[in-house]
């Protein structure tokens, strides 16, 4: 078994000897196969080799074929560079000779330049002198304008003065001669004097002819009588007239109100245009000064004028008319302006006036009274009027429209013209029928562009009315009835505003590039500045509010001294005591006024009275005026419309003789709203108030007073400067009833110390409020009491009016001083407590008086009636106090003024009710007066006048009634003949009798 397992180990390991073996074989011929490879692979090396070196032959080949390609181009460039060569050469010769054609043509060009300069020199030589010719043509007639400027101011006696001022018109002068010729020196002055007492016929005064070269009418040129019926035939169809052509035409009418437009100072233009206003005539909008011709607005002189309408708006199947009342410069309004394009034989003014009013030359033309073709100052001047309505269904608008009115041809005043058109909502042109080429059609053309309504009016052609485009109207007016056109154009006119929305403001006159606007000035300025910083501490507060905010003194304080006042003198039970206590409360009153006294208010607008110029002042005073209304016109408006309607509701009931609670309730009611409407009032004379209360309170309490804040000595001072100059100063108050002796003791003492104790003729004037009584004494002596403004201030006050030199031969006194009564309302409207005051205030008007005016509304006196019977009264119980009073009545608004028999009956009516009532009042007090005459001095026949009614037609478009001035005149002449008789008495007696009047009133 070892043997057998030895030799299978002996087998294994041949086993494994021959695997290995076979192993190192197989080594061996994979050795030989390797040893084969190499060789082969040595072989294909020689063969690479070889290969590689044919290679290299080929690159040297191609790189040999590259070098003789691109020697070939290089061969070609050389080619075509001599060919270029060639065409460079060629071109520099053409070159050459473009240069040498250039260089003529230059030449060419340079001659036909200065060819052309020539020319253009020549033409502008030929315009030059064209030029020169024109504008020795405008400086030869701008010498001629101003030639016959400086004529027509000599003859008007305007020359080389100072500007007219308000203050040459506030006194007393000869009377106006209603019925006579003046001479043309006094032309101006007359003017003025007749259009204060709201004369309308200012406008034409028939001059005496004083120079022998003045025509006023032309005399009939005569033809020799000597010739035969032939030559009188021959004449006939001659055109030539042996008239004197040397002779001046007398003063256009326009030349004298815009010659005394130019002359006066600002505020005397703010007057004149209140009054032209009031007259219902234009006002100048657009004014060429006739020295520099820079066109100006005055918009201050509107700054006075309010107007009242009523617009009528359909809502439903029902017209709605609302009442409106605005100062006209804040009126926003539709405006239509007319223009005229050339010289026509139709009047466009008389045509705008058949808008207006058909019965009254609101706008001046050729066919009024006193034209004459040389008009010097109104070419160039754009005058405005406004059409109110009445809220009638035959009023021409339904709204307040402006009617614009260029006077001269609008083609040559293109700076006024551009201005209307771009304001007006509507543009009316009258015309010759256009011709291309013409100036004319150029307009038109731009008119016709604009989106503002045009109507074309052509005065040659007899067309009826037709719309060209939307807007845009064309009619004729030739051989046609002027109402016809109107009414035509009313209708267009009213068509194109019902879809209007442009409107027209006056204040936006203001924002105009190229105009002068005369509240540009430096004084107006500064006043406007000073007020306004006064007003703004008032913005966005009640009137009430601000009444009791800034003017603390004279409101519930003040009311309450003057009731504890007047219980002095009525104390029962323990005098002593009462009094005691009563002055200790009066004191406690008054130390309350001075701690209030520091509003910054009255700061304010005393800094500006004491500081201004006057000039700026008199500005200040009207801007705080203004802008004062501003803040109550809304409020005042509807309270008044309230109290208007309460009012007729009184009256029907009383009417009915129905004494009933319905009754009582209703003046309960009136009085509530008489009540409302005093605390939204507000205007100057309150500050006033508050200064006059300042003062009182800080002089009664001198001793204690150290130095304070308030300048309250100088307060008389600055009211005595206002009073001078021709401000009114309140003397009473009303509402209070009560005098602040104190406050006016002292403001007439610095009155005398500046005129020094003259003389004056008290004139007192009483009248129920609303009875025409303001209008009356503006109107008779220029005075500026506030008319209809919606003003309820009660007192009484006191306007100096200077005697003027030429008058005072025939006067024993220096200045007349008005009185007069503002607030008195009839008896039936008032309650108990206003009646009190309302008697006080008339029977110390009354008593002040040397002369009293009694004012009635109407011929039936029943409405002074009862204030009379308490005058006599009063007059008989105080008996202590010397007083010469008498008196005139004025019956206003009576229709038929010249029936005398009618005149008769009234009177003798008037004396029997006088009688009565001066009876029956002698009963009471014990005494022996038998007549009204024994107590006033009065004469029936004398002394009693019928004044025309105001109007001459139905307002608001209605002018005055002359009949009125003429009434107002006699009624001056008559108060002044009467005058003349009286001594009058001096400031310092003026101030006694005032404490005297007073305090026997108040026992």
């Amino acid at each position: 078994m070892e043997e057998r397992a030895a030799t299978v180990d002996h087998l294994e390991e041949r086993a494994a000897a021959v695997d290995q073996l076979e192993e190192r074989a197989a080594t061996v011929d994979h050795l030989e196969e390797r040893a084969a490879t190499v060789d082969h692979l040595e072989e294909r090396t020689t063969t690479v080799d070889h290969l590689e070196e044919r290679t290299a032959t080929v690159d040297h080949l191609e790189e040999r074929t590259t070098t003789v390609d691109h020697l070939e181009e290089r061969a070609a460039t050389v080619d075509h560079l001599e060919e270029r060569e060639a065409t460079v050469d060629h071109l520099e010769e053409r070159a050459a000779a473009v240069d040498h054609l250039e260089g003529r043509a230059a030449a060419v060009d340079h001659l036909e330049e200065r060819e052309a300069t020539v020319d253009h020199l020549e033409e502008r030589a030929a315009t030059v002198d064209h030029l020169e010719e024109r504008a020795a043509t405008v400086d030869h007639l701008e010498e001629r304008y101003q030639r016959e400027l400086e004529t027509l101011l000599h003859r008007l006696h305007l020359q080389d003065k100072q500007k007219l001022s308000p203050a040459d018109f506030l006194k007393i002068v000869p009377p106006v001669k209603q019925d006579h010729e003046t001479s043309e020196e006094d032309l101006a002055h007359t003017f003025l004097q007749r259009l204060m007492m709201l004369d309308y016929r200012a406008r034409y005064i028939p001059v005496r002819q004083d120079s022998a070269e003045v025509s006023h009418s032309n005399p009939v040129a005569e033809l020799d009588s000597s010739n035969t019926k032939e030559n009188v035939l021959d004449a006939l169809f001659s055109t030539n007239v042996n008239s004197d052509q040397s002779k001046q035409t007398h003063v256009h009418p326009m030349d004298v109100q815009m010659a005394v437009f130019h002359c006066s100072d600002s505020f005397l233009k703010q007057n004149m245009m209140t009054k032209l206003s009031q007259c219902q005539y234009a006002l100048p909008l657009l004014v060429p000064d006739p020295v520099t011709l820079d066109v100006e607005c005055p918009l201050w002189t509107f700054r006075q004028i309010r107007k009242t309408w009523k617009t009528t708006q359909l809502k439903g199947h029902s017209n709605i008319v609302t009442m409106k009342s605005l100062p006209i410069c804040k009126a926003e309004t539709p405006m239509v302006s007319f223009f005229r394009l050339g010289s026509l034989s139709v009047s466009k003014s008389q045509l705008m006036n058949t808008l207006i009013n058909e019965r009254h030359n609101t706008f001046f033309h050729r066919n009024c009274p006193g034209s004459t073709r040389s008009r010097l100052l109104m070419d160039g001047v754009a005058e405005i009027a406004w059409y109110c309505p009445a809220g009638k269904p035959n009023d021409a608008f339904t709204d307040c429209t402006a009617f614009c009115n260029l006077h001269g041809d609008a083609l040559s005043i293109e700076k006024q013209r551009k201005i209307l058109t771009e304001k007006s909502s509507v543009n009316v042109v009258l015309l010759p029928t256009l011709k291309k080429g013409d100036k004319s059609a150029e307009v038109i053309s731009d008119l016709l562009k604009s989106p503002k309504p045009l109507i074309c009016l052509f005065t040659d052609n007899d067309c009826g009315a037709v719309q060209m485009k939307k807007g845009k109207y064309k009619m004729g007016v030739k051989d046609r009835s002027q109402s016809d056109v109107s009414e035509e154009l009313k209708r267009i006119i009213r068509e194109i505003l019902s879809g209007s929305e442009t409107s027209f403001q006056l204040e936006t006159m203001a924002e105009v590039s190229g105009i002068r606007v005369d509240e540009e000035g430096t004084a107006c300025q500064k006043g406007k500045s000073a007020a306004m910083e006064t007003v703004n501490l008032l913005q966005g507060m009640e009137v009430s509010k601000i009444k009791d905010k800034f003017l603390p003194c004279h409101g519930r304080l003040w009311h309450e001294w003057c009731r504890i006042k007047k219980e002095l003198y009525h104390l029962k039970g323990n005098v002593e005591e009462d009094k005691s206590e009563k002055q200790q409360e009066l004191k406690k009153i008054r130390e309350k006024q001075r701690d209030a006294s520091c509003s910054e208010l009255v700061k304010l607008f005393t800094e500006s009275l004491s500081s201004l110029p006057s000039t700026d002042k008199e500005y200040f005073l009207k801007w705080t005026q203004m802008l004062i209304d501003a803040l109550s016109t809304d409020d005042l408006m509807s309270i008044l419309q309230s109290y208007d309607k309460k009012w007729s509701e009184v009256l029907a009931l009383k009417k009915k003789h129905i004494k009933s609670n319905l009754l009582k309730r209703k003046q309960t009611e009136l009085e509530q709203i008489s009540t409302k409407l005093q605390s939204a009032t507000f205007g100057l004379e309150h500050i006033f108030r508050e200064m006059g209360q300042i003062y009182e309170a800080h002089e009664s309490l001198q001793k204690q007073t150290k130095k304070d804040q308030t300048d309250w000595p100088k307060y008389p001072e600055l009211a005595a400067e206002l009073m001078i100059s021709g401000h009114p100063m309140e003397l009473m108050d009303g509402d209070a009833g009560h005098v602040p002796l104190t406050w006016i003791s002292s403001l007439l003492e610095e009155v005398i110390k500046r005129l020094g104790d003259q003389r004056v003729f008290v004139l007192s004037v009483l009248g129920i409020q609303s009875s025409g009584k303001s209008t009356m004494l503006n109107a008779m002596f220029g005075l500026q009491f506030a008319v209809s403004a919606g003003r309820c201030t009660k007192g009484a006050f006191m306007q100096l009016i200077k005697v003027s030199e030429e008058m005072k031969r025939d006067f024993k006194f220096d200045y007349v001083l008005v009185v007069d009564t503002e607030g008195l309302r009839a008896l039936e409207l008032a309650g108990n407590a206003a009646l009190n005051h309302d008697n006080e205030l008339a029977t110390f008007v009354v008593g002040l008086g040397n002369m009293t005016l009694i004012n009635i509304f109407g011929e039936n006196p029943a409405e002074m009636q009862d204030v009379l019977q308490i005058v006599v009264q009063a007059f008989m119980r105080m008996k202590k106090v010397k007083l010469s009073p008498s008196c005139v009545f004025v019956h206003q608004n009576v229709t038929d003024i010249s029936a005398a028999e009618k005149n008769m009956e009234g009177k003798r009516r008037l004396q029997e009710k006088l009688d009565q009532m001066t009876q029956l009042a002698a009963k009471e007090e014990v005494c022996d007066a038998e007549c009204f005459s024994d107590v006033i001095a009065f004469d029936v026949q004398k002394d009693v006048k019928y004044f025309a009614q105001l109007w001459e037609g139905s307002p608001p478009m209605a002018p005055p009634n002359p009949g009125y001035s003429e009434s107002i005149q006699e009624l001056k002449n008559f108060i002044l003949s009467k005058a003349s008789q009286s001594d009058g008495i001096t400031l310092s007696q003026f101030k006694s009798k005032i404490h005297d009047l007073w305090n026997a009133l108040q026992k």
